[in-house]
């Protein structure tokens, strides 16, 4: 199980991004440079982390289909977004 710091770490790995916490301490929101947009926004559960991803949405519907722990984006976007739970069910490499 990845914990927030690890999280943001693996994001922050990727070039021309930045961290930014817009809506409140507790959630990090990853940005790229040039267009401000947020592409990840990690935050600690009561037992677990989670990590939120924009993605292409059919991709997105086949995540869901395989691994019980990526939902739709939790307060986001359904269609653009998952949330994924942090539990290592879900390879590093995806």
């Amino acid at each position: 199980m990845k914990s927030k710091e690890e999280a943001i770490k693996d994001c922050l790995s990727l070039m021309n991004v930045y961290e930014d916490y817009p809506f409140d301490l507790g959630a990090a929101s990853i940005r790229h440079e040039a267009k401000k947009i947020i592409f990840a926004i990690i935050s600690d559960k009561e037992d677990y982390t989670s990590i939120s991803l924009k993605g292409i949405p059919e991709e997105n519907y086949l995540l869901r289909d395989v691994y019980e722990s990526v939902i739709p984006g939790y307060h986001l976007n359904k269609e653009h977004w998952n949330t994924i739970k942090l539990d290592g069910t879900v390879p590093d490499r995806l």
